[in-house]
């Protein structure tokens, strides 16, 4: 039976890996769409079965949004399209803001055409600074004052409204620090690595003392997956990450060794906003979804360097 799926921002590095993923089931016709502002065609997968097709299109824009919805029909939608990334979220708050249009225009055609079931990409960042760790999906408070998460904790609300009123199911994956191969060079390990592997110094705000948890892309992708296969964290949500935090300058160190590099550690002045002092997950429901052990970090790391698609750019 054929499955129709819409993907939003699926020339990004996550969706894009989504979609490759969906794509190994020949049932799943997948139509994707970005306005290539920070995604690229590069990143768009093929697939030996003939089933990915690419629109581009700005979902903030409801004329362009609402004719892929109208012509394609899909049974389901991936909604992942934002503007994303620390420094370009900081640098353009207004422009963050009017993703709120965009999540408006995915849940009015969701709603109006008969979608069954709407994946929402959250972050870690609603959570704000830590009040208690692990962040778990129910018993922390979302606290952060900066536009990105505000504009994804109100995708949430507006999720869990449309179920409310309109039947339309959803599922909310908060996702925390994801990387691999295809990710954008701005992002901390991409960035890390590629200035490693030139021998170039590599730079950590602040003392280098704040935490994240790092998770491989394959095991983002294969917990989203399988709550779209197995019918699983429906009308819910579910932080996407691995459970093992690490420090920033640790993980410096960490590259430096794996990639043999003269670079040195700099430390710059800390962000005046939006570097939070921790990161890590309650992981309980994502192991349920991935059903496997996390990759660990080096593994991750190795799999990035030994990636023809990783090229270094400036």
């Amino acid at each position: 039976m054929t499955q129709k799926i819409l993907i939003t921002g699926g020339a990004g590095f996550i969706a894009s890996s989504v979609a490759e993923k969906l794509a190994e089931q020949p049932q799943n016709h997948i139509v994707i769409v970005d306005d290539l502002s920070t995604g690229s065609l590069d990143k768009i997968p093929n697939s030996k079965h003939d089933n990915i097709r690419f629109v581009k299109a700005d979902v903030n824009v409801f004329e362009d949004i609402s004719n892929i919805f109208f012509s394609f029909q899909p049974d389901y939608v991936f909604h992942y399209a934002a503007v994303v990334g620390v420094k370009r979220t900081l640098d353009n708050p207004v422009k963050v803001l009017n993703d709120v249009v965009g999540i408006k225009n995915i849940l009015n055609l969701s709603k109006s055409t008969g979608v069954k079931r709407v994946f929402y990409s959250s972050s870690s960042e609603v959570y704000g600074e830590p009040v208690e760790l692990p962040q778990h999906e129910e018993t922390t408070p979302l606290n952060s004052r900066l536009p990105y998460a505000i504009v994804k904790n109100i995708g949430e609300a507006y999720l869990k409204a449309y179920k409310q009123e309109f039947g339309l199911d959803y599922t909310i994956f908060r996702f925390f620090n994801t990387y691999g191969p295809k990710q954008s060079k701005d992002f901390v390990i991409s960035k890390f690595i590629n200035r490693s592997l030139k021998n170039k110094d590599i730079e950590v705000f602040g003392d280098g003392k704040q935490t994240r948890t790092f998770c491989f892309v394959d095991d983002n992708v294969q917990a989203t997956v399988n709550s779209f296969n197995k019918n699983m964290v429906v009308n819910d949500v579910v932080n996407i990450g691995s459970d093992v935090e690490m420090t920033i300058l640790d993980l410096a160190k960490t590259i430096i060794q794996l990639t043999n590099s003269k670079s040195k550690i700099v430390h710059l002045p800390p962000l005046p906003e939006g570097d939070m002092t921790r990161r890590r997950p309650d992981a309980t429901k994502m192991k349920k979804l991935l059903q496997k052990s996390f990759l660990p970090l080096d593994e991750g790391l190795k799999k990035i360097l030994n990636d023809t698609r990783f090229i270094l750019k400036d």
